[in-house]
């Protein structure tokens, strides 16, 4: 089985999520080729190459016409109908609806208002619909199974949204998390996005260290911002080592068979 592990050490957003994905071997081309499916435009998608703290990696450009797309303030409604009305696999489609709807129902919470309610800012904007789709999508592209993640890097201080000045995490991050192992080690600036933690808490399996596997690729998701640490998230492919030793095992019961039929 292919899995995926996430390494959050320095939190995670939607745009690192796909600069990890392509830095492992995503291509751009099959990932434009997806995102092309939702039917929107006024918006480009770029692989640059990073560096952070001497670590290279890549960092994923999604370019939003503003002239066009400030004016949409999209309801959950509006990307319900945007995803449904796509020709995307059904797999990707209800993947990203579920992460889109627990996004929707944090922010309500925080607001104490109802999901129908609810103007996407930062999460619900253009660019946080390519991030989502382009996250979910790229994962099936490279044929990743299963997925895990490390303990999730807050961050910690404050940050500047459209709603003002918040703690971080953000209160929709934090209420993301909830369940899930996270922590602040100190690092000021917000580490983990609302995008970033709706993606990895919804495809997630487990959050723990690296599980047994027999890594492939590994790609490094460049942020824009400058924490006292590397800005990366690092996500590494390959094969689970449970398969491999069931393989492995049922192999040698196999030849051990022949063996005693021959004899």
């Amino acid at each position: 089985m292919k899995i995926a592990y996430f390494d959050c050490f320095a939190g995670a957003s939607g745009d690192m999520i796909l600069g990890a994905l392509m830095d492992a071997g995503l291509r751009l081309e099959l990932l434009k080729e997806e995102i092309g499916k939702l039917h929107l435009a006024h918006y480009d998608i770029r692989r640059e190459n990073a560096v952070k703290k001497g670590i290279a990696g890549s960092l994923a450009k999604v370019i939003i016409d503003q002239d066009h797309h400030h004016k949409h303030h999209r309801h959950l409604s509006h990307i319900k109908e945007i995803i449904g009305n796509s020709d995307l696999e059904e797999s990707i489609k209800q993947k990203s609806l579920k992460i889109f709807q627990r996004l929707a129902e944090a922010e309500a919470k925080v607001h104490r208002t109802s999901i129908e309610k609810i103007h996407f800012h930062e999460v619900g904007a253009m660019d946080a619909i390519i991030d989502v789709v382009g996250a979910v999508a790229g994962i099936e592209i490279l044929g990743i199974e299963k997925i895990f993640c490390s303990p999730l890097h807050v961050g910690c201080g404050t940050v500047k949204c459209a709603h003002g000045t918040l703690p971080v995490p953000a209160p929709a991050t934090a209420d993301l998390i909830k369940g899930k192992p996270a922590y602040s080690n100190g690092v000021e600036g917000e580490l983990l996005t609302p995008t970033g933690a709706a993606i990895l808490t919804t495809l997630s399996t487990e959050f723990s260290s690296m599980p047994p596997m027999i890594v492939q690729q590994i790609g490094y998701g460049a942020g824009t911002s400058e924490p006292a640490i590397p800005n990366l998230l690092r996500v590494m492919i390959g094969e689970s080592m449970d398969e491999v030793k069931a393989f492995e095992t049922e192999e040698v019961l196999s030849d051990s068979f022949k063996l005693h039929e021959a004899a």
